[in-house]
């Protein structure tokens, strides 16, 4: 062989040697990469050629699959009451991917999760079609139907959180305005059309207002504050009368805060009496005394400043770190820079009415295969204790007076110990321009005195068509706290 024929046949074989190393990198290194890759047609196409596994609720499942026509994807997800519990499954579209649980566990209800690899395998040798499996919600059905429906006979956007206090059970989760997943669960144009009109509305129905937006927590915070003050000693007797006077003049500041009770209701009276009618001047005192720092460390026990993964992720309550005088006093009323989303403070009221523990939220009982065996079951898990047992008690004694003498008198039920707290929160650039949030926490206790059920309710009434004197958390949010705590005690 001449010369340039051998250079010609090394070069041929370092090409060859080349391409053999990149096909055998390409097949095992990047396999895992390609195959799930967004843009890999033949992933979608498997994704959607047999029946997806359900969500269960209460029993039953609230979700299903269509066989379709036209497509190369053989199937499309259905919903059952989609926009009552939109924001429990999320939704899985043949355009748009999957959201909330849906997304989480996409590999349990599609059938590809590595805990179903053997049932997988021996489906692939019988020649079976590959089944997906089921996730079992914590969801009460009836619990839900309360928070849904009150929140939309208020024509309101808003969201309500239901946790059992004892195990972090999610009972209820509804935000509205929602939307039907079912109606763009296909990869039509049409579908196309309705999903990019949800996207473009001004109410944001697509949003998860129960996880996934952070608000002003108003007079409802004052629960936490109490429970701070007495945690570190700075309140030692809850009808001692204090020397908060009102209106209350922030430190360091000419601005004066007052109430929306007479002053003599407010003026110098006692931390109980202060939470039976939502003395803002003795919250904002209270707070200042037990200092920003100490107020920062009990909200993070009980949960702020962290996200929380319920298997879905809900963004961070935020207690902040940098807070001036005036600025911590007005966290003690749940003002200024404090945010809290809905599940955060049913956390905070859960937590109180467990006598201070307070237990990880979830929201999935159980994973099961398609022959319903269970690949994975949820337990109870502390995430803090977060006050003493004392402190907890000493808290519930003053909610339970202001539900039976005081602003959150809207919560009784008959026969029932219920503990409450009403929430208005002004916010806006200029605080007072925009028309306030109403919020509202409840507990209810069982004939054992132990609460099964927490409520925190959320209303954003700037789309309705009520004078602004009736925005209060006591007469929006407290109707639809005793329904959803009535329909978990019937139960």
């Amino acid at each position: 062989m001449n010369r340039p024929l051998r250079h010609i046949a090394v070069f041929c074989g370092i090409l060859t040697l080349a391409l053999l190393l990149r096909a055998t990198w390409v097949q095992f290194a990047e396999n895992d990469k390609l195959a799930n890759h967004e843009k890999n047609r033949r992933v979608q196409i498997e994704a959607f050629s047999h029946p997806r596994g359900d969500i269960i609720v209460g029993g039953k499942s609230i979700t299903g699959s269509k066989k379709t026509s036209g497509t190369d994807f053989a199937y499309k997800r259905t919903f059952k009451e989609g926009p009552m519990y939109a924001p429990v499954t999320g939704y899985f579209s043949q355009a748009q991917g999957g959201t909330f649980l849906e997304g989480v566990h996409n590999g349990i209800l599609s059938g590809n999760d590595d805990r179903l690899f053997i049932k997988r395998t021996l489906d692939m040798l019988t020649g079976k079609k590959q089944q997906g499996g089921d996730v079992v919600t914590t969801i009460d059905p009836e619990a839900q139907k309360a928070a849904y429906e009150g929140l939309v006979s208020l024509n309101a956007k808003g969201a309500v959180v239901a946790l059992d206090p004892r195990t972090g059970k999610i009972l209820a989760m509804a935000s509205t305005p929602s939307y039907d997943p079912s109606v763009f669960a296909g990869i039509s144009t049409e579908e196309g059309k309705k999903f990019k009109e949800l996207e473009k509305r001004a109410d944001k129905p697509l949003s998860n207002r129960a996880l996934r937006e952070i608000y002003p927590p108003g007079s409802t915070f004052k629960i936490l504050t109490a429970a701070a003050a007495l945690e570190h000693g700075v309140v030692t007797d809850i009808d001692e009368r204090t020397d908060a006077e009102t209106p209350y003049k922030l430190p360091l500041s000419s601005t004066r805060i007052g109430n929306d009770v007479p002053d003599a209701n407010c003026d110098k009276v006692s931390l109980k009496t202060g939470m039976q009618w939502s003395c803002n001047n003795v919250f904002l005192d209270v707070a200042l005394k037990v200092g920003k720092d100490r107020m920062r460390e009990t909200a993070e026990k009980f949960g702020f400043n962290e996200e929380q993964f319920i298997p879905v992720r809900a963004v961070a309550s935020s207690y902040p770190e940098r807070l001036d005088k005036p600025q911590t006093a007005l966290t003690g009323m749940g003002q200024g820079s404090l945010t809290s989303t809905p599940l955060q403070m049913a956390m905070v009221t859960a937590g109180l009415a467990n006598d201070g523990e307070v237990m990880k939220p979830y929201l999935v009982e159980e994973l099961r295969g398609p022959d319903l065996s269970a690949i994975e079951k949820a337990s109870p898990d502390p995430l803090s204790r977060a006050v003493s047992e004392k402190t907890a008690k000493t808290v519930q004694e003053m909610m339970e007076n202001t539900v039976e003498n005081g602003t959150a008198n809207k919560a009784r039920i008959d026969g029932v110990t219920v503990g409450g707290k009403t929430g208005t929160a002004q916010h806006g650039a200029d605080v007072n321009d925009e028309r306030p949030y109403a919020w509202f926490v409840s507990y209810a206790k069982n004939s054992e005195g132990e609460s099964p059920v927490a409520v925190a309710v959320f209303v954003d009434p700037s789309n309705m068509d009520i004078p602004r004197s009736e925005i209060a958390g006591g007469k929006l949010g407290a109707p639809i706290a005793k329904a959803v705590m009535e329909a978990v005690l019937d139960r």
